[in-house]
């Protein structure tokens, strides 16, 4: 079986650390304790490992955030990915700073890399892992908030979120969607 996992995030030193790349974040640690190394390939850097028997290969779209679809529908096809094999680690204005839920479909709710994403491969029916950043911003300023870093008490609370993310990825292509919501979504 292959597995697709896609960090979304923005490529650049000025987006390395801010909340909008958490996506990027998550797929860096899952590759690190996998102990696999990021190629730079068409549309995406890219990385493969094996879980229990099963090919994970993850990609970080180098197409910036709002065209985000278009690496995850070359790097699918490419692949053999099947789009319900598919799980996209993205940032998430609408739920709390360290809640982590994953779905196996949804709404872009106003995200452009899911937008693309829908857009691009065929609708929502894909997996998302959404990482909540709160909402703590003034009205207007939602642009600014995503593309700034995480406080200093946030990144505190950033490793051992960034390793229950990436259990969840684990537990996706281990047991499914279904499990890992009951047994991994936080509040």
């Amino acid at each position: 079986m292959n597995y697709l996992i896609v960090g979304l995030g923005n490529i650049g030193k000025e987006y390395a650390d801010t909340r909008h790349n958490i996506g990027f974040m998550v797929v860096d640690e899952a590759a690190n304790q996998t102990g696999s190394t990021w190629s730079l390939m068409k549309l995406a850097y890219y990385t493969e490992f094996k879980l229990k028997g099963r090919n994970v290969y993850m990609i970080k779209p180098t197409t910036f955030m709002n065209l985000s679809g278009k690496a995850v529908n070359y790097w699918m096809q490419e692949l053999k990915v099947p789009i319900q094999n598919v799980l996209v680690v993205v940032d998430d204005l609408a739920i709390p700073f360290g809640s982590l839920r994953i779905k196996p479909k949804g709404s872009a709710a106003g995200h452009n890399g899911l937008r693309s994403i829908e857009a691009t491969c065929g609708g929502q029916n894909y997996a998302r892992l959404r990482f909540g950043i709160g909402d703590n911003f003034p009205k207007g300023r939602q642009v600014d908030y995503v593309l700034s870093p995480f406080d200093s008490d946030e990144q505190k609370e950033l490793p051992p979120l960034i390793d229950h993310a990436v259990k969840m990825i684990q537990s996706f292509v281990h047991i499914g969607i279904e499990l890992t919501m009951t047994n991994l979504n936080t509040k």
